[in-house]
């Protein structure tokens, strides 16, 4: 198998200036809706990328849960290797790729928590099980085996039988507050279509979006 020739030309369509709204998180909303309409797996994935102490940096791919203005929330455990890259340098990218629609999106900002509060409302609309799962699992620390997760589980079932499963103090979510977004439409011959907004501060001191074509 030769993968020099795994490769597709990309026809869906392009991107121009005037396609875009003025305001990235509106433009964020079209391409959004149109991949869920269009059965796209897993629309809300994104992959999550921080920087370590020692400068190397680390991925992941995390669900979106909700956004709007203010930013764009995932949820964690707040000792897993994320958040503890997170507070020690709040700069964070995340990338969404909907390949189907030969589309991806990169918005580069800084990581900040939620509320106990907004963490607390997204934790008890979860599953029982994935509350469960919340308090059972340490993330990012080395285990014996996935024995001890099972037995773990089956300890906090019993545990919360009632079904009332309190927010843990080590779990919640992050914001990622965008100072960058970057909107992909690929095209023929490699000569992709690429926007970037980037926020500036206009001279009243108001955030204003700036928006460039970039070289593919």
């Amino acid at each position: 198998m030769d993968i020099f020739e795994f490769r597709n030309e990309y026809l869906k369509g392009g991107l121009s200036r005037s396609d875009l709204d003025p305001n990235p998180f509106k433009q964020f909303e079209q391409w959004f809706n149109h991949a869920c309409e269009c059965g796209v797996a897993e629309p809300n994935a994104m992959v999550v990328s921080t920087v370590g102490a020692d400068g190397a940096p680390s991925s992941r791919v995390v669900l979106l849960k909700s956004w709007d203005e203010n930013g764009f929330v995932f949820y964690t455990n707040y000792s897993s290797r994320k958040a503890r890259e997170i507070a020690g340098n709040d700069k964070v990218c995340a990338i969404f790729a909907w390949l189907d629609l030969e589309r991806q999106l990169r918005i580069g900002g800084r990581a900040e928590k939620v509320s106990a509060a907004e963490s607390l409302r997204y934790f008890l609309s979860r599953p029982f099980g994935s509350r469960l799962g919340a308090w059972v699992s340490h993330q990012s620390s080395v285990i014996s085996s996935r024995g001890l997760l099972e037995m773990q589980f089956e300890k906090m079932k019993e545990k919360f039988k009632n079904g009332d499963v309190p927010l843990p103090d080590f779990w919640g979510g992050y914001r990622i507050v965008p100072e960058r977004f970057e909107f992909w439409q690929g095209r023929k011959n490699r000569l992709h279509d690429r926007f970037e907004y980037a926020k500036k501060s206009a001279p009243d001191g108001s955030a204003v979006w700036e928006i460039s074509r970039l070289a593919p």
